[in-house]
């Protein structure tokens, strides 16, 4: 089955005869043969005019060649984030962020348990969480290789992970929100000018509550509500939040550090599908972060519940008036899913899911409102083109051309922006749509080299796929997701790789590996609770016991280590190598413990000896010739 041809599209023609949004029924049934639909989809187009190319075309990767760019991409809820070699495809390495990982201790460790939260007994506050979009810090526009942050949409928090050692630093819980979804950096902050550096991150709470979410209200709608959150990315705090009507799915920022926005798959405020179908249009609600930022300083804001956090109303009711709102709600397509702001810091683009079109949103017709220039929100939209079926995601190339992901059609489209502003003037001969190319199967996010900055190369576009059904080997009921390789360099899409995921990644960035500057081995002066020759060995309390123990391969520093039965022990192990890549394991039966160290890095443990017996502490990570002789003896006394 050809699924173009199936929905009355010719790749690269127009579409033509589907004018309009769908209605309010029409969006029902749409989104009640999404199943139908993927199935259908087996078969599509595999002769199409984008064929695949041949395996191992000029894409490859050879053996000890290095790739040009960093994938990081999330991990949906395996809690994680990912970092993948482009165009090669190579895992390189899995973050734990909100996940437990027993190979690098990340929830086993004292120091990763302070990062993730505890609860008054030392243990996990949460041990799942569910990452949707990861995005880097910036500079001048571009990314400047110092942060990634990735959000947990399940309990609502913001990670932040150091791009120097690939790992998460900072988790900060964001209060009175709930279905924390869409993120997004600032990419410059206008307030002081000479900082041109991600000082914020912007975040989307997706589900309504009541506020407080206290067990009071629970069925008066109008104590329920979402907020829109402002975090300081220095010191992963609070700055402030929006209340607003409807809720926030994804985030976009401006170049200018001026506008942020989201947009909004339920202005009805409704708690059930039928409700959230009420409205013919859904918006993209805008953010003028300097009047929030100058009411909270002059302290016209309430907070909520034992919130600290100083919160603004961004309520259409209070924001009427655009040259004192806060707040401006631009009309889009009905259920967008995304918003994205092209290279040029121009336009922000909306799709929208349960219509066949995306929005393209001028930034300077949104100024303008707020300066009481433009008449009606709606006015700042200015193109609506028509671009097939379930768009989800747009992506750029830098070349004033965009790529959506059309979830119920199986493709990617590729679509002029500047022919799509002529034809909504009114140029009948505007050629918007300029190809299609067949993706397998029902795509959801995409993402471009460098798209989102100022520096999109239009080298290659990633389709992360939602299903893959025959592509991949059946592994049972539980498919690999498909993360396809587009090429975007010449006139014309070529799909260049297949990679499988494991489930279930969302979005990413794509980033060239010059960005990436990641140190090789610690500075053991950076821990505090380094152990050195000076301070190693056993040191006792009543029954606190502190072990200090060194590591160099292929030894511990101590053979034999004994302790009581029922004392607290803290482990704490530092690496003493030297050499890049030489990383050493730590594991102790029965105890639950293993975790590693990296040369010069230093990490504990804390544990209760409730049971005796004699247990070999061992090296988990290959190190050297002699890896399997490193070991101590770990005494438990009865």
């Amino acid at each position: 089955m050809d699924s173009s041809k199936d929905n009355g599209v010719d790749n690269g023609a127009e579409q033509s005869g589907r004018r309009g949004f769908l209605s309010k029924s029409a969006a029902l049934g749409l989104a009640g043969v999404t199943l139908g639909l993927v199935a259908c989809k087996e078969e599509a187009a595999k002769g199409g005019e984008a064929a695949p190319q041949k395996a191992g075309a000029s894409k490859e990767i050879a053996p000890g060649q290095l790739d040009d760019y960093y994938a990081f991409t999330s991990a949906g809820h395996g809690g994680e984030a990912r970092v993948v070699g482009l165009p090669s495809g190579r895992t390189l390495k899995r973050i734990p962020v909100f996940n437990t990982d027993c190979m690098v201790g990340w929830g086993v460790t004292n120091e990763s348990k302070a990062i993730m939260g505890t609860k008054a007994d030392g243990s996990l506050k949460y041990t799942t969480g569910d990452t949707h979009h990861v995005h880097g810090s910036y500079k001048d526009g571009t990314y400047d290789g110092r942060w990634l942050f990735v959000n947990d949409k399940i309990h609502s928090r913001l990670a932040r992970i150091r791009m120097d050692t690939m790992e998460c630093d900072k988790i900060v819980e964001l209060p009175n929100v709930m279905g924390f979804h869409g993120l997004f950096t600032d990419k410059c902050d206008p307030v002081d000018t000479k900082i041109n550096y991600t000082t914020r991150v912007f975040c989307g709470g997706e589900f309504h509550i009541p506020l407080p979410n206290d067990g009071r209200d629970l069925d008066d709608p109008s104590k329920w509500g979402t907020l829109f959150s402002c975090v300081n990315a220095e010191t992963m705090e609070l700055k402030w939040q929006c209340r607003i009507d409807g809720n926030n799915d994804l985030v976009a920022t401006s170049y200018d550090g001026k506008l942020a926005a989201s947009n909004q798959y339920n202005t009805e405020n409704a708690a059930d599908l039928n409700g959230m179908m009420s409205a013919e249009r859904d918006a993209c609600v805008f953010f003028n972060i300097e009047r929030i930022e100058a009411l909270v300083k002059a302290g016209k804001f309430t907070t909520i519940g034992g919130s600290k956090v100083p919160v603004v109303d961004g309520r259409k009711a209070a924001n009427s008036d655009p040259k004192t709102a806060v707040t401006c709600y631009v009309p889009v397509g009905k259920n967008p899913h995304g918003v994205n702001a092209s290279p040029d810091g121009k336009y922000f683009v909306c799709s929208g899911k349960l219509s066949p079109t995306a929005t393209v949103i001028e930034l300077k017709r949104v100024q303008a409102w707020f300066n009481g220039e433009l008449k009606e929100p709606r006015d700042a939209v200015v193109a609506e083109p028509e671009i097939g079926l379930g768009p989800l995601h747009t992506a750029f190339d830098g070349k004033g051309n965009a790529y959506t992901s059309l979830f119920l059609d199986s493709q990617c489209v590729k679509w002029n922006v500047d022919a799509a502003i002529a034809q909504f003037k009114g140029d009948k001969t505007a050629k918007v749509i300029i190809e299609k190319m067949d993706v397998h199967y029902q795509p959801g996010h995409n993402y471009s080299s460098m798209g989102e900055t100022k520096e999109a190369d239009g080298k290659y576009l990633n389709s992360g796929n939602k299903f893959s059904k025959d592509r991949f080997l059946p592994v049972g009921p539980l498919h690999p997701e498909t993360e396809q390789l587009v090429d975007i360099s010449g006139a014309k899409m070529r799909l260049v790789a297949d990679h499988t995921a494991y489930s279930e990644p969302h979005d990413g960035i794509i980033v060239r590996r010059d960005i990436v500057k990641t140190r090789q081995i610690y500075n053991m002066d950076d821990f505090p609770n380094a152990v050195k020759p000076e301070n190693a060995g056993i040191e006792r309390h009543g029954n606190k016991v502190h072990v200090r123990l060194m590591s160099q391969a292929p030894a511990y520093s101590m053979p034999i280590i004994k302790v009581k039965k029922g004392d607290e022990v803290t482990l704490t192990l530092t690496n003493h190598d030297k050499v890049e890549d030489l990383t050493h394991g730590c594991a102790l039966p029965t105890y639950n413990i293993n975790f590693i160290v990296n040369p010069q890095e230093t990490k504990s443990v804390t544990f209760k000896a409730d049971h005796a017996g004699a247990f070999w502490l061992y090296c988990t990570h290959f190190c050297h010739a002699l890896h399997l002789e490193m070991r101590s003896r770990f005494l438990v006394e009865a």
